[in-house]
């Protein structure tokens, strides 16, 4: 649970329960945290008290609403961080990630999240899913693949909605900011769709180094200006797409926060006509900001440039339930391990440390599973 900036702890709750006729109770046997939870974690956000964290969530369905029909008690489950109802226009559409139901005056909603509707998170033993049917992805029994099914519920689609929206076709070049979870899954995706090339840009050795482990060019920005470094591994041109898995917490070196910087640099790496994909965070408030502008979400973009190079981009948090069942399907088939990125697997009580380590970028701290049920 949240407490105030940079602390969580862990505490007894109310144990979910069934709430509406739709309703599952899932036991939780993994939950992720997300650089997501950073901003909460870090008092960036709006974020209240005693909000219990965790949008992550798989485990085995424990009960079940009358009203629900395809989903039963003992399922394996992973769930979408977006709640979603599955009947209104966007997600008839496959937009999930906007629900236009389950968050009144809002357009989307998800577990443990301020601003995101009144669902408890799953970093704990239970979570309460609503519109179980629509929301429950089914997995094949036993314990083989978890911690790459749980990564089904955000990072890995949500990498892969970066991909989709700068559309990254096969012999492609891309440029990814960002060798945090999402990004090294954005590049891991864009290998996946066929890129011929894919550099990675960031300053932190050991997520570098995961970076070309799984075959991406690494930058390191802390030894040079990346849109040089990329220019002349490109002939000078910049790369075909460009990813955004930063978002408005970007730094260019420790104390000097750049909430477009990252942005704006895309627009150099990224040659005229090309697409950018925008899936790192960007807030409408942020009372953290490093300037007046900052803190409403008002941000200096180089719009000029953007227009005169002919480039488009797509924003916005991933719809999950757009991709989710068909990586599933390429994790089974051994088509896609994206657990490779995993580097730390907890027992709930240990989670404010993790925290912790997690904001602080300790090396090696790339990506923490925390199981429920482990000692």
């Amino acid at each position: 649970m949240y407490q105030e900036p940079f602390s969580v702890e862990v505490k007894d709750v109310e144990d979910a329960r069934i709430q509406a006729p739709n309703d599952a109770i899932v036991r939780v046997t993994t939950a992720a945290i997300c650089g997501s939870d950073l901003h909460m974690y870090e008092g960036r956000t709006g974020a209240e008290p005693g909000i219990v964290f965790g949008h992550e969530n798989m485990g085995i369905v424990e009960e079940v609403g009358s009203g629900v029909t395809t989903v039963k008690k003992g399922d394996r489950v992973v769930m979408p961080f977006n709640v979603a109802c599955g009947f209104c226009k966007n997600c008839l559409a496959g937009r999930t990630g906007f629900c236009l139901t389950v968050n009144k005056g809002f357009a989307g909603g998800a577990y443990g999240y301020v601003s995101m509707g009144p669902y408890m998170g799953g970093q704990a033993e239970y979570l309460r899913v609503p519109y179980a049917d629509f929301n429950c992805l089914q997995l094949p029994m036993g314990e083989e693949h978890e911690d790459d099914f749980a990564l089904l519920a955000d990072i890995f689609p949500t990498g892969y909605h970066a991909a989709e929206m700068a559309q990254v076709s096969p012999g492609e070049s891309v440029c990814v900011f960002g060798a945090g979870p999402v990004g090294l899954m954005a590049a891991y995706s864009s290998i996946l769709r066929g890129a011929a090339q894919v550099f990675v840009v960031d300053r932190q050795p050991d997520r570098l180094r995961l970076a070309e482990r799984i075959g991406a060019v690494p930058i390191d920005f802390g030894q040079g200006d990346p849109v040089e470094q990329i220019k002349d591994r490109t002939g000078g041109e910049g790369t075909d797409k460009g990813i955004d898995a930063v978002g408005y917490q970007a730094t260019v070196r420790e104390g000097d926060e750049q909430p477009a910087v990252v942005l704006n640099t895309l627009i150099e790496c990224v040659r005229p006509t090309g697409m950018l994909g925008v899936v790192g965070l960007y807030v409408p408030a942020d009372p953290g900001g490093p300037s007046e502008s900052a803190k409403h979400g008002e941000l200096l973009f180089k719009m000029g440039r953007f227009f005169e190079k002919g480039l488009r981009m797509g924003t916005g948090q991933a719809n999950v339930k757009a991709y989710n069942r068909q990586l599933r399907d390429m994790i089974v088939a051994g088509r896609a391990t994206p657990s490779f990125l995993v580097s730390h697997r907890l027992p709930l009580s240990e989670a404010p440390d993790a925290y912790q380590h997690f904001d602080q970028r300790d090396d090696g701290w790339t990506k923490v599973l925390l199981k429920p049920a482990m000692a």
